[in-house]
């Protein structure tokens, strides 16, 4: 027996090694698999991505816990994660293979609404909207902490079948920072996961003013999303030697 319920601690090669066993056996038998893959030092790249990580940890509640999971996605330890209508389910192989569900609530229709008004005439295509190139304002709306698309923590729902009793344990908080890399590949997967529409933007917002300026128009960056979400975006080691590089005569 384990003292305390805990397991033995394994190391990352094991994990890894484990996790590539158990996700050949999960496809020799037919099941579809979709790892979290990172490559190089940031988790998440685009603009969608980034924003899901900074709203995440700038509530305090998640702050001190997401970092644990930081290193089990960047090792492979999602072995497959798979996002839904208001719901994501995920394998993460630790010390054993464990099974983690998030479910998050659906946009309150009044939050969406008025995300709609706000946005009214300012989009002018799907394109720009899943790239992230849109005006600060329009931006801003969408990724406010309280009244944006990002679910807040009340809103969520976590669970593991570790035997951790904390409510986010490293796994799941690797299943968290999993899906911000996951919104890099698929953006409109932030749109499914909280059950909204996002050619509403597009048909709806659209309507009521001619949307012109918005290809035009500032685009927010790291720095702003910095700002709005009160944290600091941490750089990583490839922008860090851009701009080494660029310093140099």
């Amino acid at each position: 027996m384990y003292d305390w319920g805990w397991r033995p601690y394994v190391s990352v090669a094991t994990r890894r090694k484990n996790a590539q066993k158990v996700t050949a056996k999960l496809k020799k038998k037919g099941e579809k698999v979709s790892p979290v893959v990172i490559n190089g030092h940031l988790l998440a790249k685009t603009f969608w991505g980034k924003a899901w990580c900074a709203h995440l940890e700038s509530f305090s509640d998640y702050a001190n816990r997401l970092p644990r999971g930081r290193t089990y996605v960047r090792n492979g330890s999602v072995i497959h994660l798979h996002v839904d209508h208001g719901k994501v389910e995920a394998l993460v192989q630790g010390s054993e293979l464990y099974k983690v569900k998030v479910d998050i609530q659906t946009v309150d229709p009044k939050k969406w609404a008025a995300i709609l008004q706000h946005c009214s005439g300012q989009i002018d295509s799907v394109i720009e909207l899943l790239q992230g190139k849109l005006s600060a304002g329009v931006m801003k709306t969408m990724i406010d902490k309280h009244n944006g698309l990002f679910p807040t923590p009340q809103e969520i729902a976590l669970d593991c079948s570790c035997p951790d009793w904390a409510d986010m344990c490293k796994h799941v908080a690797a299943v968290l920072y999993g899906v911000g890399n996951r919104l890099d590949q698929e953006p409109e997967l932030l749109f499914k996961l909280r059950h909204v529409n996002h050619m509403d933007l597009i048909h709806k917002a659209g309507i009521k003013v001619p949307a012109k300026q918005s290809a035009k128009s500032k685009i927010l960056k790291d720095a702003d999303l910095s700002v709005i979400f009160g944290i600091d975006i941490a750089e990583g080691e490839e922008d860090i030697n851009q701009k080494r590089s660029a310093r140099k005569p």
